[in-house]
């Protein structure tokens, strides 16, 4: 969809060939696509008004002032050419500027983005994949409903296959961020919030939390995997033979404070079937988790890993 639009990328170039590093730059999934896409047009019609405004401003100053003495018409009181230019000019704008904000809205909704349909993959006939996301201090649980699996701080995905997350912290809000793969979301305790994202290429990006919350956050980040169908059904498939069981009881003890300074990701079979619930009704209830008094002391950590990516390449 973008190459269809060079000329709006045109403001854009100058950052986004200074490399990947620049990851709204380089989106992978059709709700990213949606956001840069909408993002440079907004640009794009703003520096109409920003532009010619700059100009006229500089022009104005050096033409009028005061040294140079230049003609002055006291019986000057109507332009209707300035009038249609500064009432029209800005009204076209805003009505562009409406349109587009109408529609991004909904391209990239969280609970239901449609550019997942616009841009679907026609080979793509799989349900949607379910995934419950819960943040701790300072983890990310990834629980697989329909597959009775979870992982700590390793979201793996088919290529081709709609993702649907229900998210929801165990502690304090979070923000979850794939920046070229999936929108920024509140994950917030005692609340469900939803988002969804489609890739449709194998490929690996990294996540985190966009939203300080304490002395882990700087390491609270998690590899976002995706896998061809066959690959993917293989992953389950051996995550599902996991010695590791996750049920509530189980939850509380990897619930407490953590500080994941090796980037290391964990893996459970026989996941409760209410977990993700009952951890939600905990928390409305009450269930807290205190931060030792002496965590900071026990650094100092390593410096964390950008998007775990040696563990990305070398896989589970």
């Amino acid at each position: 969809m973008l190459r269809k639009h060079a000329a709006w990328l045109a403001a854009a170039l100058p950052v986004a060939g200074c490399g990947t590093e620049y990851r709204l730059f380089h989106p992978a999934g059709p709700v990213a696509n949606s956001e840069l896409h909408f993002t440079v047009l907004n640009t794009a019609v703003m520096l109409v008004i920003i532009i010619p405004t700059t100009i006229l401003t500089m022009v104005f100053a050096l033409r009028y002032r005061k040294s140079r003495q230049a003609a002055y018409d006291p019986s000057f009181s109507h332009s209707l050419v300035l009038e249609l230019l500064m009432w029209g000019v800005p009204l076209v704008i805003t009505v562009i500027l409406t349109f587009c904000t109408y529609a991004s809205v909904f391209a990239v909704n969280p609970a239901d983005p449609t550019s997942l349909d616009n841009q679907a993959d026609p080979g793509a006939v799989a349900p949607p994949l379910n995934v419950d996301v819960i943040t701790t201090d300072w983890q990310w649980i990834f629980i697989y409903p329909d597959q009775h699996i979870a992982t700590i701080d390793d979201l793996v995905v088919p290529a081709g296959r709609t993702v649907r997350l229900r998210l929801s912290s165990a502690t304090v809000t979070n923000d979850f961020y794939i920046p070229q793969v999936a929108p920024m979301i509140d994950v917030m305790p005692g609340m469900v919030t939803h988002d969804a994202f489609r890739v449709n290429r194998a490929g690996a990006y990294e996540g985190f939390s966009a939203d300080f919350s304490g002395a882990g956050f700087s390491w609270m980040q998690f590899s976002t995997r995706i896998f061809s169908p066959a690959d993917f059904s293989a992953w389950v498939a051996k995550t599902q033979a996991a010695p590791d069981h996750l049920d509530y009881a189980r939850f509380l003890q990897i619930a407490q404070p953590t500080i994941n300074e090796t980037a290391a990701p964990h893996y459970f079979s026989n996941v409760g079937p209410n977990l993700f619930a009952d951890v939600d009704m905990a928390v409305m209830d009450g269930k807290v988790f205190p931060v030792p008094a002496d965590l900071d002391a026990k650094g100092p950590y390593p410096t964390p890993t950008l998007g775990k990516q040696d563990e990305v390449k070398s896989g589970t």
